[in-house]
């Protein structure tokens, strides 16, 4: 099967400790990597007020991962823990040309 590149940007609640906040980067990291993933870079973009109010915030951190796969299992798990976790408030999974 052919390797496809992605970029996946998320959303961290603001109100994480910084430690929480790693921890919780590591993890998912670690979700994309144990499903067949291998990730290229993965880094904090800014924190950014939003246009509309998430829950009770009104900014959040962004954070970037850019992967290469050649199956959607890593891709489909990361967004199946993603949507339960209530400190990463929104995501986006974008197939990169």
């Amino acid at each position: 099967m052919e390797t496809r590149k992605y970029e996946i940007t998320y959303i961290i609640r603001p109100d994480i400790e910084e430690s929480a906040k790693s921890e919780l980067v590591a993890r998912f990291d670690k979700i994309l990597a144990d499903n067949g993933a291998t990730v290229v870079d993965s880094a904090d973009w800014d924190t950014r007020r939003f246009a509309y109010q998430i829950g009770k915030y009104t900014e959040g951190t962004y954070h970037i991962v850019n992967v290469t796969t050649d199956s959607d299992a890593s891709l489909n798990e990361f967004d199946r823990l993603a949507k339960f976790n209530d400190d990463i408030l929104r995501h986006m999974i974008v197939k990169r040309g």
